[in-house]
């Protein structure tokens, strides 16, 4: 880890806005170039402007990330990646931060000495997810939104990591990396930065029963967080990188939330957390310039609530408007309109019958100096120049990046040299200490390059298809288990998957039902694995070491973590949400042991069949969950009973989205509105050549299971309204 205690991270969404994090005391940013980052939208630079934006940053003493935080498809990694990020790597980028494993696979292969940030996007919820990614040779891991302060510090403390924290912005409704819902209902996805932000968006709550619970209200929407009061409780967990929201703002916005957290965590600095105070002013100023129905202070302090919900969307006064104009005007001219200077030292030497010569290092980088000569001084005919007549025409650094702290002139003899020669003395002399201060950053090009293709699997060969059936009630269970005993002994059947979360208390029986059948079961471990979950199933350690499953299906790298250290990683399957969009990160999964893995939900037939392969699970029926949130509806109504029901969302297109709250773990699970349906795409599944389909039972009661069951294996077409998910269309 760096000695520096904290740093202050800065969103920069354009060029503008990079000048204006560096001007308000940003020690680092995090910008999107033309591809692969989770803000898409923003206006990124490209080419040569992104690395002009690295030079920027480095000519400042300011660390530039570059966000490459998108799921990547096999042509994208294998094709396009090397060729993007090499010329940012020469340049000296300082970090890259990414949410696929088969990218962390491949920058470390390629750029070995390029840090690599995990982002938020890999929803790292605790100190399993942080351990596997440190082991691969992650630098930082950017923690989830939702974790405690608590379990902030106990991944600290437990891992060494570097960690990153947002501490100002807009909070995702959705755990990061596990929302679907812009990409289904709009094909916009988030996991390829892309999202149209369907949370913020007005929806009505309808219980189990049917009965509307409210009218349309922005039920999904997170206030902003502000954090500023807990800098000091924040570092004190371990964190060392403090993260502003808001590439897709603007500069302003930047400037004027830099300033603040800039001044506050330099306060924390230099008197410590006993003379740590905010003032309102500076409050009122971060609410002026954006805000939801106020602030909250995120999830550091409590788990889900109805007042970290901005249910609310009043219009600003005229009052409000004013201010927030004038404090614009005012950053603008402060901020955006100028720039920092580098401020350097420099020592002139001048004598007769020898070249001048000037000699610049950087304030803030002594180690780097300069030395470059200019003409020969000619002898006074009459009146000799004095020092001030050398150094006016040498401060003249003008529209350049650098301004004096400190010049010294050492003159011998009566001396005379033409203005036009200390002018270019001058300017040979900044460019070529910018010109050191910028290569000091970079790299050379790594020894042994990649060649295309180079990525060889060993695939399994296949043989034929068999299906496996998920189920979370024991009602579900009971009719797949009917069908089998009835006429589906042809059906292929081959395993069932038991949800761990609702199913816990009976998974004994269950398992020995499921065998009695001739069938395998495997137990599905909760879709959130957080500090608390993981200290209930060590406490049940000898249950889970005892049970007789035929494997676990994991959800997340701290399952994964979970299950190797307590040697049950016999027949571990990879859920849809473990992504494998590209070949690489399927390997890194069959290397890490799995059994099966199931493939992506956003990938169309013609990606699938890329990466499709005979330990492939391809999800043939089921509803997607498009959303997995720490936040609670029951909770947001003041409805909670601490008891696991079914309720709903109604969008404005009357649109019915299920809802289930996992009490256990305390997480709701949004679900699309009609179900996935591709049995009737017979060919197209032949030619992904999967080892096995999944039909996945979710909201579906016994009947439904049932009937479900029925038409699909007996090829009759499902009744009523389903989607093709992404099957034929993909995402972008």
């Amino acid at each position: 880890m760096r000695e520096k205690k904290l740093e202050v991270l800065a969103p920069a969404g354009s060029f503008e806005s990079l000048r204006a994090a560096v001007n308000a005391g940003a020690d680092a940013v995090y910008m999107g170039g033309s591809r692969f980052g989770a803000r898409a939208y923003a206006q990124n630079p490209e080419g040569e402007n992104l690395l002009a934006a690295i030079d920027y940053a480095h000519l400042h003493g300011v660390r530039l990330y570059l966000t490459v935080n998108t799921l990547l498809k096999t042509r994208e990694l294998e094709q396009e990646l090397y060729d993007y990020l090499l010329p940012c790597y020469e340049h000296g980028l300082d970090a890259v931060l990414v949410q696929d494993m088969g990218v962390l696979k491949a920058v470390r292969e390629w750029f070995p000495d390029l840090p690599v940030h995990a982002s938020t996007q890999m929803t790292l919820n605790g100190v399993g997810g942080v351990k596997v990614l440190k082991e691969l040779g992650a630098e930082r891991a950017v923690l989830s939104r939702e974790l405690s302060l608590n379990e902030i510090a106990v991944i600290s403390r437990e891992t060494g990591m570097e960690l990153e924290t947002f501490v100002h912005g807009a909070l995702c409704y959705c755990y990061s990396g596990q929302c679907l819902f812009s990409s289904i209902l709009g094909g916009r996805s988030g996991n390829r930065g892309r999202c149209a932000q369907p949370c913020r968006l007005a929806y009505s709550a309808v219980d189990e029963k049917g009965k509307n619970l409210t009218g349309e209200q922005t039920l999904l929407s997170p206030k902003d967080i502000c954090a500023l009061d807990l800098i000091p409780e924040i570092a004190k967990a371990g964190v060392y990188s403090l993260k502003i929201e808001g590439r897709m703002k603007r500069p302003e916005y930047t400037a004027g939330v830099v300033r603040i957290y800039r001044k506050y965590v330099d306060q924390y600095l230099q008197y410590g957390e006993e003379n740590y105070k905010v003032a309102e002013a500076d409050r009122r100023e971060l609410l002026l310039l954006f805000n939801r129905d106020g602030f909250s202070e995120g999830y550091y302090r409590q788990h889900n609530g109805k007042n970290m919900m901005a249910l609310k969307n009043a219009e600003a006064s005229e009052q409000e408007k004013r201010a927030y104009e004038e404090l614009i005007v005012r950053i603008h001219k402060e901020y955006v309109e100028t720039e920092q200077k580098v401020r350097i030292n420099g020592c002139l030497s001048a004598c007769e019958g020898k070249p001048m010569s000037l000699v610049l290092t950087a304030e803030k980088h002594p180690e780097i100096s300069v030395r470059v000569e200019g003409e020969v001084p000619q002898k006074a005919q009459n009146r000799p120049m004095e020092e001030a007549q050398f150094a006016k025409q040498l401060r003249k650094t003008g529209n350049t990046s650098f301004e004096w702290e400190h010049l010294e002139i050492h003159l011998e003899g009566n001396l005379f040299v033409p203005v036009g020669a200390l002018n270019n003395l001058r300017r040979e002399a900044l460019e070529a200490i910018r010109k050191a201060l910028l290569e000091s950053f970079f790299r050379p090009i790594p020894v042994e390059l990649p060649e295309e293709g180079n990525t060889t699997i060993k695939e399994k060969a296949w043989k034929k298809t068999v299906l496996h059936v998920s189920v979370e009630t024991e009602e579900q269970l009971e009719s797949v288990l009917s069908y089998v005993q009835e006429d589906g002994k042809e059906s292929g059947m081959e395993a069932v998957y038991l949800e761990a979360e609702t199913l816990e208390d009976h998974l004994e029986q269950d398992i020995r039902q499921i065998h009695a059948e001739g069938m395998k079961a495997y137990v599905m471990l909760p879709v959130v694995f957080r500090e608390k979950t993981r200290e209930r199933y060590e406490k049940r350690l000898n249950f889970w070491k005892e049970l007789d499953t035929d494997g676990y299906v994991i959800r997340n790298l701290e399952e994964y973590t979970f299950l190797k250290e307590n040697d049950l990683l016999k027949g571990m399957i990879t859920d849809h949400n473990v992504y494998t969009f590209n070949k690489r990160s399927r390997e890194y999964w069959r290397d890490a042991g799995t059994v099966w893995q199931t493939n992506p939900l956003e990938l169309n037939a013609r990606e699938l069949k890329e990466i499709s392969a005979a330990d492939s699970i391809q999800l043939i029926y089921g509803r997607y969950p498009m959303m997995v949130t720490a936040g609670c509806i029951h909770k947001t109504l003041n409805r909670c009973k601490g008891v696991p029901e079914q309720w709903s969302l109604k969008d404005r297109y009357r649109k019915v989205f299920p809802v289930k709250n996992y009490c256990r773990d305390c997480y709701n699970v949004i679900y699309n509105s009609q179900p996935l349906y591709l049995l009737d795409r017979k060919e197209e599944l032949e030619a992904l050549h999967a080892g096995a389909y999944r039909l996945m039972f979710t909201t579906e009661n016994g009947r439904e299971t049932s009937r479900i069951l029925c038409s699909c294996l007996n090829g009759q077409p499902e009744k009523g309204e389903f989607t093709r998910g992404h099957f034929k269309r993909g995402v972008e």
